[in-house]
């Protein structure tokens, strides 16, 4: 191969080395640009991946950790990815301004790269280590964030087992022929939440997934735990249906029996005694009615498995018919009350005053005087009961009035004394 090759300029000759006498240094920079570009990308390559691993710890921090310190530690981060960004913006335009693979490639030109790709790796390094620096810090928040963290999926997996319970309950419940539609309403409505529950606490906060965790728990349980009573429930309502039917007629009967002692108390009372009693035998047959009408509507709910209905209007009968019974008993119990006193008022009076004269020794201990505010009702107590007893005179005395008045003076009595020992109590 020729090694050289002569020029002549004027007189003298020259002769000029070849390129392949250079090649060898223009190998070496081109060596030394792609050894600077590999290290390069080698660290850019680890600051993209500690970005990435610290990302992950900042979402786990922010999933958890709603307080000053996690927000600054989130600031910085997106702080530092823009420095990240630059950095890699610079390394990026140093890769992409130069092919080191060019078989021309002068050897100046390869220095340039070299020195260009190793300057952007210095900055690729320098970064990397404030993130690393950055990340020491954040590690007691992170190990805060972790433990909160671990409370989740416990919380999750408890709310599904309760969740796939009560489905479960609901099965066996249907199988024994019973509806539960509005359980089952229940158990559905209960799908957007377990939707929420599921994208974790990365989407909705720490405290926020374990409290939503809780609430399905809580009401899936108490969805299963209805569901398992529900055989039972629909049993006890046959049995409620049955007695309430058996009372209602049993009201019946009693009611064409309210007659007869209003006539005994027509006969032997005055009409103050019990004209308030005239409308009770026409007002309870009415109730009775009605309330049978209600247990008619209550047997059908019954026969659709419609619970709450059957819930609702088995407690409005009950009510009807508690009050029918009242007025019902309200007759011969007046007749027995104005019977007994009509034989012997002093009962009646002497229950009364000692009532009274208790009260009286009670505002008189540690006392020379008595208070004028608990004096003055005590007397006018003595007074009123001196008053109904001569009310009782007369050829029809209103026995019922005197009761009245009797059971009156007692209640004002009986205020009395709990005031004294209120206002004694708290001395």
């Amino acid at each position: 191969m020729e090694r050289g090759r002569r020029t002549r300029y004027g007189r003298g000759i020259v002769t000029t080395a070849s390129r392949r006498w250079f090649g060898g240094r223009d190998e070496s920079r081109r060596a030394d640009a792609q050894a600077a570009k590999d290290a390069a990308a080698a660290a850019f390559y680890e600051l993209d991946t500690a970005q990435r691993d610290l990302r992950i710890s900042i979402e786990t921090i922010a999933a958890a950790d709603g307080s000053p310190a996690a927000r600054q530690a989130a600031e910085r981060f997106v702080a530092l990815g823009r420095r990240i960004d630059e950095v890699s913006h610079v390394y990026i335009e140093a890769v992409d301004a130069h092919d080191l693979d060019r078989v021309d490639l002068e050897g100046s030109v390869a220095a340039r790269a070299r020195e260009q790709l190793t300057r952007a790796r210095d900055e690729l390094v320098r970064v990397q280590g404030e993130l690393e620096r950055f990340a020491q810090g954040l590690q007691p928040l992170l190990d805060k964030a972790e433990t909160q963290l671990a409370r989740v999926a416990p919380a999750r997996e408890r709310a599904k087992a309760a969740l796939l319970a009560a489905s479960d309950a609901l099965d066996a419940v249907r199988a024994k022929g019973v509806r539960a539609d509005d359980l089952a309403a229940r158990l559905a409505a209960l799908g957007p939440e377990l939707t929420k529950l599921n994208q974790g606490a990365a989407q909705h906060g720490v405290q926020e997934t374990v409290q939503r965790a809780d609430r399905i728990l809580r009401d899936a349980e108490a969805i299963r735990a209805e569901a398992a009573r529900l055989p039972e429930r629909a049993a006890e309502i046959d049995r409620r249906l049955v007695s309430l039917r058996t009372r209602a007629q049993a009201l019946r009967n009693r009611a064409d029996r309210v007659d007869p002692v209003l006539s005994e108390l027509r006969r032997r009372f005055s009409a103050a005694c019990w004209q308030d009693l005239q409308q009770v035998p026409e007002e309870a047959v009415r109730d009775v009615a009605r309330a049978e009408e209600r247990l008619r509507e209550a047997s059908a709910a019954r026969e659709e498995q419609r619970w709450a209905d059957v819930t609702a209007l088995i407690e409005a009968v009950r009510g009807a018919l508690d009050a029918t019974d009242e007025a019902v008993s309200a007759a011969q119990d007046r007749l027995t009350r104005l019977e007994a006193v009509a034989r012997d008022p002093q009962e009646e009076v002497q229950r009364t005053r000692f009532a009274i004269r208790d009260a009286q020794r009670l505002a008189m201990a540690g006392r020379s005087v008595p208070e004028p505010r608990h004096a003055a009702p005590l007397d006018e107590a003595v007074a009123r009961v001196e008053r109904a007893v001569a009310g009782l005179e007369g050829r029809h005395p209103d026995y019922w009035h005197f009761l009245q008045e009797m059971e009156e003076v007692r209640g004002a009595v009986s205020r009395v004394v709990n005031e004294i020992r209120t206002e004694r109590g708290h001395a």
